[in-house]
């Protein structure tokens, strides 16, 4: 039977399902029901769809390479009903109407939550894909059959036609499962949003896509995120995790925020994970669960660069290539003595601008701030605000350095709203 189809044609589901099947006598076999699809980039094919006339544990399923023509009804080239299988999705496919119609979506274009009213494909070479996801009022009217009235009430009193509000599949991550968003996008597209904006779709959604949503990012963008959201919200996220997995990811954070959020933890949960930690991590970790949150010693973190006085510049700036991406304070880099006391200070720009065999001990700052271990949030305030650093380091009584506060982990407790 000749195909008789245009060679481009944008289609809605909407102007899809229910539409009468037929086969090759014209004799009504059912009708559409639903619309499966596989997931692959950049816009998910249309496989084929299930009928919703017959009684069935299994819905009857159609193959797309099936249909011949898609107009007043859906053609088809099977001679009966009884050629038909029941459906059997395969790995990679899913339903569209059930999975994805009226379901809440991420725009990581415009990091955003958005609601499916409807979908729109466009149909090529007797191939069908799906391009754009409908979340406007416009599909709303559309899938219960207003459309045109609501263009002849706009043009009549507005002279105007309200638009569709259509986001391109590539903007488009689904939130189902957490096996289906690993596998229906090649890299996850959530991995593309700001960690504070991702922080913020996580806390709106509801806790069943919570979970999905944050176990479908890789590691280092889960720790990010997680650093973003809110406590009571990360306790929720990692205790929904083994102890090895939450472990990879708090590895990832900064040490300040890893120990906050394991005190927060059951003492069992939090003990589970630090024995799954890098040793060194998690022996930094439990030093600084000994002291009070907002404390100095609560609020620094351990993982800075510092160096002894008779290196030169260029010494240290190949020692900070090789160290930089595993530290959190990277503006700053300390000098110290063989006992570890705080000699001085060097901001990145000075060591940068520095002669390569210039030492460190010629271009440090010796009029460096620091705060004791046990000194509270209102004097570490005071400090930030008096002498406008981003950073401040943290020295014991012999003023042997202890770590470094920075300032957004003096936000995180002091204003989680800013901080956060």
């Amino acid at each position: 039977m000749a195909v008789n189809r245009e060679p481009q044609v944008f289609l809605f589901l909407s102007d899809i399902l229910g539409k009468n099947i037929v086969d090759v006598t014209g004799q009504i076999i059912g009708h559409v029901y639903d619309l499966t699809a596989e997931i692959v980039e950049p816009y998910p094919l249309v496989t084929g769809l299930t009928l919703g006339s017959v009684r069935r544990e299994k819905p009857l399923f159609l193959p797309w390479k099936k249909v011949v023509d898609l107009d007043e009804n859906l053609v088809t080239g099977v001679n009966s009903i009884n050629e038909l299988a029941s459906l059997n999705l395969r790995p990679g496919e899913l339903l569209l109407r059930d999975d994805l119609l009226d379901k809440q979506v991420v725009d990581t274009d415009g990091a955003k939550i958005r609601r499916v009213n409807d979908l729109q494909f466009l149909e090529t070479k007797n191939r069908l894909h799906l391009v754009h996801v409908d979340v406007g009022f416009r599909g709303l009217i559309r899938r219960v059959g207003m459309i045109k009235a609501l263009d002849v009430l706009y043009q009549g009193l507005f002279d105007y036609r309200l638009p569709d509000q259509l986001i391109s599949w590539k903007f488009v991550q689904p939130l189902l499962s957490p096996d289906l968003l690993r596998l229906n996008i090649a890299q996850n597209r959530l991995n593309q949003i700001h960690p504070a904006d991702l922080a913020d779709i996580i806390e709106d959604l509801d806790i069943r896509q919570r979970t999905a949503v944050f176990q479908s990012l890789d590691v280092e963008t889960a720790a990010e995120t997680l650093e973003e959201t809110d406590p009571k919200i990360q306790v929720s996220l990692i205790n929904d995790l083994n102890s090895e997995a939450a472990s990879d990811i708090i590895e990832e954070m900064s040490l300040s925020e890893a120990a906050d959020l394991l005190g927060d933890l059951p003492k069992a949960k939090a003990e589970g994970i630090l024995n799954e930690m890098e040793q060194d991590i998690a022996d930094d970790v439990k030093e600084l669960l000994t002291h009070p949150e907002r404390e100095a010693g609560g609020m620094m973190t351990k993982s800075y660069l510092s160096f002894r006085p008779h290196i030169t510049a260029g010494e240290a700036m190949e020692e900070f290539r090789r160290e930089a991406a595993d530290v959190d304070l990277v503006y700053y880099v300390y000098v110290t003595d063989e006992e570890e006391r705080l000699l001085g200070v060097i901001t990145l720009r000075d060591l940068i601008l520095a002669a390569p065999d210039k030492k460190l001990s010629a271009i440090m700052d010796e009029r460096v701030i620091s705060l004791k271990l046990n000194d509270k949030d209102d004097t570490i305030a005071e400090h930030f605000a008096k002498y406008a650093v981003t950073a401040i380091p943290v020295v014991d009584e012999n003023d042997r350095m202890q770590g470094t506060i920075i300032f957004k982990n003096l936000l995180d407790v002091v204003a989680p709203h800013l901080g956060k």
